[in-house]
């Protein structure tokens, strides 16, 4: 499979211009000669503005799948360029709203998936479901940005067979507990075009691309499975994003990923042959679920909010 993914700065609400990016990423693509294409987490509309809407306000934004207008688009720029398409939406169903991420084709919705752990905004209820589906000869699984923070969501989905996990994202360049977290300055980012190494170095630093590097390799090295990570590129909302959306192969090696502060794709050749040859191809096979299976299903009380959302709050 010939994977590309992308990397864009959404505008908040505005469906029509972030699924015209779509599209012409999407285009761009199809030329380079991918076979599917792949964007962030609520690429549709955008994500960090969604934490101050009120239920009127996110359920105007949120649209029946595959029904409402936002997917039937995404399946008719798939038909054009003649490739399936995965992005992120707001999901209405009856009176929830779900965090979904779909995989389109041009014959229509091939998969849906909603995020297990919501917490941008409190009207948004959890998915409950992992997802593992077929995609050109492929077992594909999806866990949106931080389902894959959960090492438990990760082992079960490649459990279930996958061998590709698609992980949109919107992350990074936050503050948290960690030491040299936190936003980037605004003046790096509008001085990106005569001062582009300030900002590469704060993008790479502990911020943004190191904090992704002690962590999202291991993911698909831990499972012998490849990984799609794709992540905005400057602002969602009022938050700098880094992008580096990438691809990693189940040795934790990055095939490729963007380098730029454009909107961008990049595409790298996934190989089934790596998969049996992976670490973790072998620890999945020499597991002894009867040492832990009682201690990993015991109760247990989720919690969840970001340090950025607890100060914020």
């Amino acid at each position: 499979m010939n994977l590309a993914v992308a990397q864009f700065s959404p505008k908040d609400g505005d469906t029509a211009y972030n699924l015209s990016v779509i599209e012409n990423l999407t285009k761009k693509s199809k030329l380079a000669g991918a076979d599917v294409i792949s964007f962030h987490e609520m690429a549709v509309t955008a994500y960090t503005f969604t934490k101050d809407l009120s239920y009127s306000q996110i359920h105007d934004l949120a649209e029946k799948v595959p029904y409402g207008t936002s997917c039937q688009q995404l399946i008719a720029i798939s038909k054009t360029y003649d490739i399936p398409i995965l992005a992120g939406l707001v999901e209405l169903e009856n009176d929830k709203i779900f965090n979904t991420y779909v995989c389109v084709t041009k014959d229509g919705l091939l998969a849906k998936y909603r995020k297990l752990h919501p917490f941008i905004n409190p009207h948004m209820s959890a998915g409950d479901d992992y997802v593992v589906f077929d995609l050109l000869g492929w077992k594909c699984g999806i866990l949106i940005c931080y389902d894959n923070n959960i090492v438990e969501n990760v082992r079960a989905t490649t459990l279930l067979g996958a061998e590709i996990i698609f992980a949109p994202h919107v992350t990074g360049c936050t503050p948290s507990s960690m030491p040299g977290r936190g936003y980037v300055d605004d003046n790096l980012w509008q001085n990106r075009e005569i001062d582009p190494v300030s900002l590469r170095l704060e993008f790479d630093g502990p911020k943004g691309r190191r904090w992704l590097m002690r962590w999202l390799p291991a993911r698909a090295y831990d499972n012998g499975v490849y990984y799609a990570f794709m992540n905005p590129i400057g602002y969602d909302g009022e938050h700098l994003k880094n992008g580096n959306s990438m691809i990693i192969d189940p040795y934790g090696e990055i095939l490729s990923e963007i380098r730029s502060f454009e909107d961008e794709i990049t595409i790298a050749k996934l190989t089934k042959d790596k998969i049996p040859l992976s670490g973790g191809w072998r620890y999945k096979n020499a597991r002894r679920p009867e040492l832990y299976k009682a201690i990993l299903g015991q109760e247990h009380q989720p919690s969840l909010q970001p340090v950025w959302m607890s100060n914020e709050t």
